[in-house]
Parts: C-alpha cells; structure tokens; sequence
C-alpha cells in the first residue's frame, strides 16, 4: 500500500514527531482516502481482479482498528474517557460487517452488489476518519502524556500497521541496560508475591517459555476484573498488547458482547457457574472459546481463565497416528 501514500512526504512533518502514534493513524487515514479513490477509479467490470486486490488492501484497516482498541482506548480508560471503548468499538464492528459484505459481493462478481456493498463501506470509513480527526485524536493528545505516547511502541508493533514499512520508532530508539533501567512501571495490583507451584519446581523463564508456545490464547483475569496476563504466543487467535495489561475486562470485549462477559462474572463470583463454553466461525478458523473460574482451596474466587483455540485442525482428526511422520 505504500505506493498511495509516503509517509516520507508526510504533512505532519513538524507537527507530530516522525512514528507518534498519532501522526501513524492520520497517516493511515491518508492512506485509506487515497486507496478508496485508487478504487473508485477502477472499473469493476473490465478490472475486477485489480478492484479485489486494491480492496484486500483496504481490508489491512483490521490493524488500525486492533490498535485503537487495544492501544489508545485503554489509555483515555485511565483517563476517565470510556466512549470510546463503547461508542466507537460498535462502529468498528459494523464495519467490519459491511466489508465482509463487500467480501463476499466481489466472490460473486456481481458488479451492483459490489458498487453497492463497497460504497457502503467507504461511507462508513470516511465517516470513521472524521471523528478521529475531529474529536479522539485532539482529545487523546490532550489527556496522554509523553511518557504515556512513549509506551505504544511495542504495543503497536505487536499488532502492526497498515504500512508495508514499520512506521520510524517513537520515540528515536535507546539502548538501556537491564541493570541501569530504574524505571517503575505503575501496575493497579501488585506482584511481588507472585511465585508458587503445586507440583515440581520452574524458573520463571521456563514459565515464559511454556506459555509462549502452547497453542492456544490464554487471558488472565483477577477477581478485580483487572487483566493480569496473556501469553504471548507466535500466532494467536485474538491480537493483544501489552496495553490490555491492568485493563478492566469489561471494556476488552467489543459492546455487543460486554454482556454476556458480565453475566459470566456475575456467574463466577456467585458460585453459580464454574466454565462458560462457545464456538465460533473466525476468519476461516473454527475457534473454541472457553472460560474457566479460578478459585482457591477454601473455593474464594480469584478470577477467570479465557482460552481460546484454533481446532479446524484438530476437528479434521479421523482414524489413528500411532507413529511419527518426519523422515
């Protein structure tokens, strides 16, 4: 995508340092406006195959919207700014909809049910645009501090951007040794007395190392429906960064689904229920999802597992393998 707009020839230049975070997404938005008019100019029906391609471009705004939720809305969170956790989440879905809509017209090569579906879509996208540009933005460099901006780094290159090319670093790269990093990380629970096992003895490097490669995504919650933790696996179901981490849960799942959430914790807490079970179809995948209460020996609550799965694999197992296939 970077042939519609390069970020060298930015129009930010000397407003917002080179890789903010919200120089990127104004950026994005230039990039998402110039492919929305790069598709308006082709012609469906004697250029379809290059109308899909251009559109599955367009489809990479996934990660704009990955970021916000998971990046700059908890951040306004901590600010007290909660809309747009609720408010603009919705919108996000909604869209997505309307570009599976659009998804499907171009598979059918119905040329009105694609003008009709992609208009749709770029509706809704311009219209998205506005208000970041006019209110989440503004008001999201007016609540954050620099220190704050400074932490979306690794967050944001976890889930990625619509770029071919990594936005600059933000701020300029600097090497810290472990033994001289002093700084203290404000967290809303503590951890100093984390460190305990039933069975057997790990180092919490081996720990890092389990979770990092079990397959499938697990969130920790704790009985204050703060986020805790989640593994880090290579290629996982849901995208997560670090800015999840003390998060409240309610606002980690999109509107439409809070309440079921809440109902599940009501649940918990209460004893009521110990596992909540779904299935769902998720970009090709056949996803299990399933939580779990976490309780203590005397059954005090002490939050809930989310585990979720990938087992289109595993749904395919007939038969027997009783011997390995490497040589």
């Amino acid at each position: 995508m970077s042939e519609f707009f390069n970020t060298n020839d930015s129009p930010f230049d000397g407003e917002y340092p080179d890789g903010h975070p919200v120089r990127v997404y104004l950026e994005e938005n230039i990039l998402i406006r110039n492919t929305i008019k790069e598709l308006q100019a082709t012609s469906i029906e004697n250029n379809l195959d290059f109308y899909s391609e251009l559109f599955d471009k367009l489809c990479r705004v996934e990660l704009h919207f990955a970021r916000k939720e998971n990046q700059l809305f908890p951040y306004l969170e901590k600010h007290g700014w909660t809309a747009p956790s609720q408010n603009m989440w919705a919108f996000h879905d909604q869209i997505r909809l309307e570009i599976k809509e659009a998804q499907k017209a171009i598979q059918t090569k119905d040329v009105e049910s694609i003008i009709y579906a992609s208009q749709r879509v770029f509706h809704s996208l311009e219209h998205i645009l506005q208000v970041e540009e006019s209110r989440l933005l503004p008001n999201a460099m007016n609540m954050l501090e620099e220190q704050e901006w400074k932490e979306f780094r690794e967050g944001d290159a976890e889930i990625g951007w619509m770029f071919d090319t990594p936005p600059a670093p933000y701020p300029e790269a600097e090497y810290i040794h472990p033994s001289q990093d002093t700084k203290k990380r404000k967290l809303p629970f503590g951890i100093d007395d984390k460190t305990h096992y039933d069975e057997g003895y790990l180092t919490p490097e081996q720990v890092n190392s389990i979770f990092r490669i079990l397959p499938v995504d697990i969130t920790y919650v704790n009985e204050n429906d703060q986020v805790v933790f989640y593994n880090r696996g290579d290629e996982r179901v849901f995208p997560r960064s670090a800015g999840i981490i003390g998060r409240e849960v309610k606002f980690c799942h999109p509107p439409k689904s809070v309440d079921q959430v809440l109902r599940i914790l009501e649940e918990f807490k209460a004893g009521r229920q110990d596992v909540a079970e779904f299935w769902i179809q998720f970009k090709g995948q056949f996803v299990h999802i399933q939580y779990f209460a976490v309780r203590d020996e005397d059954k005090t609550y002490r939050g809930v597992i989310e585990m979720s799965q990938d087992v289109t694999h595993i749904r395919e197992l007939e038969g027997q393998k009783r011997l390995l296939d490497w040589d």
